[in-house]
């Protein structure tokens, strides 16, 4: 492929509340790390341009929030997905034992729906001391699933890059087809709609968020099912 096109690719970051996927994606977007970062609302969207295999690649990595009540929303950013990576905290049993459940909900929602889906496995924070999942347990589980095992810590910046682009080659390498995409148009379509008043309310009422929160979340759900149409889309 010639390095001057550009191939935008979809990736999504899912794992249980407090694994680290922000902390991951910030590692690898702006290599930088910090303790506290607040819980993720829905989803948020850094982008990456990289060279790979002789192609231009723009990732939008959608980091998902893990909290249980924004699962049934949250699983409609699945939808468009090149690939995934699930993460777990090696030093939290209960975020590996979680793996199973997050693959099936991905695997149920991306379109199309493909065996050989993209996915890599991150066992995050292993610069800590206490880990209760061992090398050898997340290996074996990754092994029979055929799904790469990253031992990563965003915090000493340990394998991430490696992760995130061992994914984005596996996404590339499916070539499936590639949307181009109308930001503007998509942005206009979006404040022209009812879709997020109406999402705001459900959001206020379901999940006891602020306005802005609601508004943020409904946008956000609104963007996503735009990308069906219009394209891969960029912040919002």
């Amino acid at each position: 492929m010639n390095p001057r096109k550009k191939v935008d690719l979809k990736l999504i970051i899912i794992g249980a509340l407090g694994v680290g996927k922000t902390s991951l994606l910030h590692q690898y977007v702006h290599k930088t790390f910090y303790e506290d970062y607040q819980t993720t609302l829905g989803a948020s969207i850094l982008s990456k341009i990289i060279i790979l295999d002789d192609t231009t690649l723009k990732l939008q990595i959608w980091d998902t929030g893990g909290q249980e009540r924004f699962r049934s929303m949250v699983s409609t950013f699945y939808k468009g997905s090149d690939g995934c990576i699930l993460a777990f905290d090696v030093t939290d049993l209960e975020s590996f034992e979680a793996l199973n459940t997050w693959r099936g909900d991905v695997l149920a929602k991306i379109i199309p729906v493909e065996q050989s889906y993209p996915m890599v496995v991150l066992g995050n924070k292993i610069d800590l001391a206490d880990r209760q999942v061992s090398r050898e347990v997340a290996q074996g589980w990754c092994k029979e699933k055929d799904i790469p095992y990253f031992e990563v810590s965003a915090k000493n910046d340990i394998n991430v890059v490696q992760a995130f682009e061992t994914l984005a080659g596996q996404a590339l390498s499916r070539n499936w087809p590639v949307l181009s995409s109308n930001m503007d148009l998509a942005r206009e379509q979006v404040a022209q709609s009812a879709a997020p008043c109406i999402i705001v309310h459900m959001a206020r009422a379901l999940l006891g968020v602020s306005w802005t929160e609601g508004w943020t979340f409904g946008v956000r759900v609104c963007m996503q099912q735009l990308m069906h149409h219009n394209g891969h889309v960029d912040h919002f």
